[in-house]
């Protein structure tokens, strides 16, 4: 088709493409803005929206607590451990120091020794008690940290369980929001895609066909990336069965045009000559001509074929001759390429 247009006519259909091409720029980015703040009308949803506020509060609040108490009990037992710790060194100075004493009072065998032994004896066993009396803090500690960390852990999978429940429930929302959503997207763009359609059938080749394409080009968009990838999937039942139904309509929609444009070209090949050129315009003419093929029925014919004068398919004249100077020339030309003399003349001699 750009083989047949003008310089200037074909820069600026470039450049109304162009205007096209911006228009639906901006519509997309529009669009896409729309489209993109349409899940803010749905309220964000938590676990906590899920879970009964009571029992989730006492759980948590147990968890707290557990766990300070676990800390509380961890730092208890370390200092009841260097107690214990320091216990043991003071007894076992002690017993060392105590039998070192018995070592030197069996050499000596000094009776006035024994008061000293009583009393040796006595420090050594209260050194015992203080150490047995740490040893009882210890346990007492490591009980009291056990105790923490088990109901922890207990407080810990109540908590589990209420979030799964809840997860279960919030994952049931997400997806009926999910299809909310969905429905508002297509309310949105199937419209649009509508409004398209009508365009392209009826305002495709109208003046403001730039402004017409752009917004064709708008729709389409809107539809297949803004609308189509957020189809619900349930676990893809859905977007195949939408893409069998979709694929068949528009399969249909095809046979239904092919068949239309058969039956339109057997009716027009039935029309006199005169009629049928009459009927075509100047720049299709020219377009289908330029791919070696034939105006009227779009069959492939060797126009270089000088012997060729009537298409072979459907019969329409594509060469005649100028009355003016007999040169033979295109049955479409307006003016004869050789004299310059009017083509419509011509072809009506000939």
């Amino acid at each position: 088709m750009s083989k047949t247009l003008r310089l200037t006519e074909k820069w600026m259909q470039r450049g109304l493409w162009l205007v096209a091409l911006v228009f639906a720029g901006f519509l997309i980015g529009l669009g896409g803005t729309v489209v993109g703040d349409l899940p803010r009308v749905e309220k964000q949803l938590s676990l906590d929206d899920f879970m009964d506020a009571a029992p989730s509060g006492a759980v948590r609040s147990a968890i707290k607590n557990a766990e300070l108490a676990g800390r509380n009990a961890d730092a208890a037992l370390a200092q009841a451990q260097l107690k214990r710790r320091a216990a043991q060194a003071d007894s076992a100075a002690a017993r060392e120091t105590f039998n070192n004493w018995l070592a030197t009072r069996g050499a000596t065998q000094l009776a006035g020794q024994d008061p000293e032994l009583v009393a040796r004896t006595r420090a050594l066993d209260g050194l015992k008690d203080k150490e047995r009396a740490a040893g009882v803090a210890v346990e007492a500690q490591q009980q009291a940290a056990l105790d923490a960390a088990q109901s922890l852990t207990r407080e810990r999978r109540k908590l589990g369980e209420m979030e799964q429940a809840a997860q279960q429930q919030l994952n049931a929302e997400y997806r009926r929001v999910e299809l909310r959503v969905f429905l508002y997207r297509l309310a949105l763009t199937l419209p649009l895609l509508v409004v398209a359609g009508w365009l392209f059938a009826k305002k495709r080749k109208s003046t403001y066909w730039p402004f017409v394409w752009g917004f064709i080009l708008f729709a389409v968009f809107a539809f297949f990336v803004e609308l189509v990838p957020y189809l619900p999937s349930y676990g893809g039942y859905v977007r195949y069965l939408v893409g069998i139904v979709v694929t068949a309509l528009v399969g249909r929609q095809a046979i239904v045009s092919l068949n239309r444009y058969l039956e339109k070209q057997k009716l027009a090949e039935q029309l006199p000559d005169a009629q049928r050129r009459e009927e075509l315009s100047y720049d299709t003419a020219l377009a289908r001509l330029s791919k070696s093929v034939c105006p009227g029925c779009e069959r492939p014919v060797d126009l270089k074929n000088t012997a060729i004068d009537f298409c072979p398919h459907c019969g329409i004249g594509l060469f005649d001759h100028c009355h003016q100077c007999s040169a033979r020339k295109s049955a479409f030309a307006k003016f004869c390429h050789a004299c310059g003399t009017t083509g419509k003349t011509g072809s009506a001699t000939a």
